[in-house]
């Protein structure tokens, strides 16, 4: 279960977790592309409330992102039994924390829309579509913990299956409950919604039939460990925590950032939720490399090779900006293409491609910055990991509130505050890493 830091086990591992990753933004941009047929509004919605959700699951992946920290460690020692013991305790934290996620949601939701949404009909769309899709947040959380064996133990190929099957029963369905294709019912973004949870059911389950088809509950027998442990728990939750609150406040921001954008009007926000699709897609190969990054330093300070940490990292982010740069040039050259899928409306299209193009350059800071605040993550030290997030956020916030709400700036003014935050995370994680404070911590 050990790693060595070379090129072709960097793209080994990264090219199936980026397959992974690919396979769901296919979701999300038929979703996408299919409100947008359906009507400018659903889509303006759905950014609002797609964000709303993502915060919720992004809770669950620093869960998972901890306890993956945990698994990839016990891989490089090579300690099978402690792998599986912190492989079952996660899945238990992961059904617990669902639950009280959702219950949280229910009550929170119209209180958050009610009071930020300028527009009424747009917090009541909003408000009946999460009441809707965080039924598949159990789902989510328990796939994000299965996604986490696998990377650890370097078997993140298999991801691609149960992406695979998500996304397609995701789009089958998108397509036949937004539209009501075939005789099912025309339900809109309610539609979407029910959509999303059926390819989360699906991805969850071929996951999990995947580590019983192939075994691996024989070397991994999770079993024997049903019973809820504390003390693992308590040191899941110490690793696991502040990457919670980081993923919370990272995407947080993003949340007040299209409330935000909503009070400057549909139109800005239907332009900003395509942005956000566009985002997705160019961003998956940074973040498959993201985490391999994160897998990676885990396992070498594991072998007790620290020396090899700032290698490792200087290793991956070569691969990610010419990735990043390839990404950009094919986007710059096709802007008008990419943007006319969404919704086939000239004037939203002009609207949307000067922050197009902002966001495009922003990725090639995102592939260095994400990649160097990843390799923070895998050394254990999620503390600081936090106060790195809490702080580049907040200064993202501060660009975004005078911007947009103070000064009502163009959109694409706006989407420059993604270059405020990857730049503030890049400075903060490269002062750590060359400080040299990571070394020696055990989790």
């Amino acid at each position: 279960m050990r790693i060595l830091a070379t090129n072709k086990t960097i793209i080994r591992l990264a090219l199936p977790i980026s397959l992974a990753l690919a396979i769901p933004q296919l979701s999300f941009l038929a979703n996408t592309v299919f409100l947008g047929r359906y009507g400018e509004q659903e889509l303006a919605v759905n950014g609002v409330a797609g964000i709303f959700y993502l915060t919720l699951s992004m809770i669950g992946y620093g869960l998972s992102s901890g306890v993956q920290i945990q698994l990839a460690r016990r891989a490089g020692e090579d300690d099978k039994m402690g792998l599986t013991r912190s492989f079952m305790n996660g899945i238990l934290l992961s059904v617990l924390g669902s639950v009280g996620l959702m219950l949280l949601s229910l009550w929170l939701a119209p209180i958050i829309f009610g009071l930020s949404l300028s527009d009424s009909s747009n917090a009541y769309l909003s408000i009946n579509y999460l009441y809707v899709r965080v039924w598949g947040l159990p789902f989510l959380m328990l796939t994000q913990m299965a996604n986490a064996f696998f990377i650890a133990t370097h078997r993140s190929r298999f991801l691609i299956y149960g992406a695979g099957a998500g996304t397609l029963v995701n789009i089958v369905f998108d397509y036949l409950l937004i539209f009501g294709h075939y005789d099912f019912p025309r339900m809109g973004l309610t539609g979407a919604a029910i959509a999303s949870i059926l390819g989360e059911v699906a991805f969850c389950a071929v996951m999990f039939g995947t580590y019983y088809f192939n075994k691996f509950h024989k070397e991994y027998p999770i079993h024997q460990y049903l019973r809820f442990d504390i003390k693992l728990s308590q040191r899941s939750f110490r690793i696991a925590s502040p990457l919670i609150v980081q993923y919370l406040f990272s995407i947080g921001g993003w949340q007040v950032f299209f409330i935000f954008v909503e009070h400057l009007g549909t139109r800005e926000l239907a332009a900003s939720q395509i942005l956000r699709s566009i985002f997705g897609v160019v961003g998956i190969g940074t973040w498959a490399l993201a985490a391999t990054c994160n897998t990676m330093v885990s396992n070498v300070i594991g072998q007790g090779k620290q020396r090899e940490v700032l290698y490792v990292i200087k290793k991956v982010t070569k691969i990610s900006v010419i990735y990043a740069v390839v990404m950009s040039v094919i986007l710059l050259a096709f802007t008008d293409s990419f943007l006319s899928l969404y919704r086939n409306d000239p004037q939203l299209v002009a609207f949307a491609r000067p922050s197009m193009i902002v966001i495009v350059l922003a990725t090639i800071v995102m592939a260095i910055s994400t990649i160097a605040f990843n390799g923070v993550v895998g050394t254990g030290n999620t503390l600081i990991n936090l106060s790195m997030e809490v702080t580049s956020v907040f200064i993202y916030l501060v660009y975004c509130f005078v911007v947009i709400e103070q000064l009502r700036l163009p959109l694409h003014w706006a989407w420059g505050s993604e270059f405020v935050y990857w730049t503030a995370l890049l400075i903060f994680s490269l002062l750590y890493l060359k400080s040299g404070r990571w070394r020696g911590k055990t989790i």
